[in-house]
């Protein structure tokens, strides 16, 4: 029988320049997997925060001094020589000139433009979701109606949205097949992606880019729905685990603020919705009440974004106003150029 290994505790810095590309080094010869390329950083050193630990690792590397970095994931990977806890924290903005103290190669790269070169194991999954949009709406067309909704899911889709759930519980079969086919050609035409929520039938889903599963749909699941992308609603530690040992690629936990769709679900507040995401290794969206600001809060608990459904759809006073964008390069310059984004 093999000893039990201890998983050393390793910090990874995601850090994503306004244009939504990231950082990405390769590793120095002399070291395991040396070429391969990942997320930089380093091992958490005794007494050391994880975010110290990083901050550490990237001015030794790549001689830049970032700003207080952001928790996003931790996800638990077992190679040949050591079984480590990868810390993944995104780092929206730093000073500095980045300059290769270790001779390694790096630059800002996207999920569809990667260097060339292998890629180190752990970071593969990692990359998938880094394009994840930092907004994902819910559909409201039983409380707009269909005509004012689609009005307004132009109005949005113009504005940058990227990422929407259909989601119709009010609306009978009639209703929800007409509908649909308007929602989809347009998401289509604005290069965006839809997923239809669980309750609906699953050939909605197969003529979508995937599903969002609900708590209780996701607990019967045999195994990952086979799309593109799967999404699932969690409200407890027992259902984030469900939903991650189905391999689902975000979860969406809520409500974290009361919200008038569920006057009478108890609200999580923030401090339990960071608790509940605390190491979780996939995405997770804040759910109930979000609003613009929400989105920094958000980011600072230790989500990926926010998903909102009557922000999105009023007259945009809620939502910060007709300015606001919700694509990933505006919430990100936002976020870069505001000191409280990750304070």
């Amino acid at each position: 029988m093999s000893p039990t290994r201890t998983p050393v505790d390793v910090a990874a810095g995601v850090v994503i320049r306004p244009d939504g590309h990231v950082l990405l080094a390769s590793r120095p010869v002399g070291k395991p997997y040396a070429g391969y390329w990942e997320f930089p950083g380093g091992k958490v050193e005794p007494g050391e925060s994880i975010a110290g630990a990083l901050a550490r690792e990237l001015h030794e590397e790549l001689s830049i001094d970032i700003e207080t970095p952001a928790s996003w994931l931790t996800r638990v990977h077992d190679y040949p020589h050591a079984l480590v806890q990868l810390h993944f924290l995104r780092v929206f903005s730093w000073r500095g000139v980045l300059r290769a103290r270790e001779h390694q190669q790096f630059g800002f790269f996207t999920p569809d433009s990667l260097p060339t070169g292998p890629l180190l194991p752990a970071t593969v999954p990692v990359l998938r979701w880094v394009d994840l949009p930092p907004v994902y709406g819910i559909s409201a067309i039983g409380a707009l109606g269909p005509e004012l909704f689609l009005r307004r899911l132009d109005a949005a889709l113009e504005r940058g949205l990227m990422l929407l759930q259909f989601r119709e519980p009010a609306l009978d079969a009639e209703s929800v097949a007409s509908i649909f086919p308007r929602v989809l050609e347009r998401v289509r035409a604005a290069g965006a992606t839809l997923l239809v929520n669980s309750r609906h039938d699953q050939s909605f889903w197969d003529r979508a880019d995937g599903v969002h599963l609900t708590a209780a749909d996701a607990a019967q699941m045999p195994g990952r729905p086979e799309y593109r992308w799967v999404a699932a609603s969690v409200h407890s530690p027992a259902e984030v685990q469900r939903a991650v040992a189905l391999g689902v690629d975000c979860v969406v936990v809520g409500p974290v603020e009361p919200t008038t769709s569920h006057p009478g679900q108890r609200a999580l507040g923030w401090s339990a919705f960071a608790t509940l995401i605390n190491q979780c290794p996939v995405p997770a969206y804040a759910l109930g009440g979000m609003h613009w600001l929400d989105l920094r809060r958000a980011v600072r608990a230790g989500a990926h974004g926010i998903a909102s459904l009557s922000g999105i759809w009023g007259d945009h006073q809620e939502f910060g106003g007709a300015g606001v964008r919700f694509d990933s390069t505006s919430l990100l310059s936002e976020m870069a150029s505001s000191a409280e984004a990750i304070e």
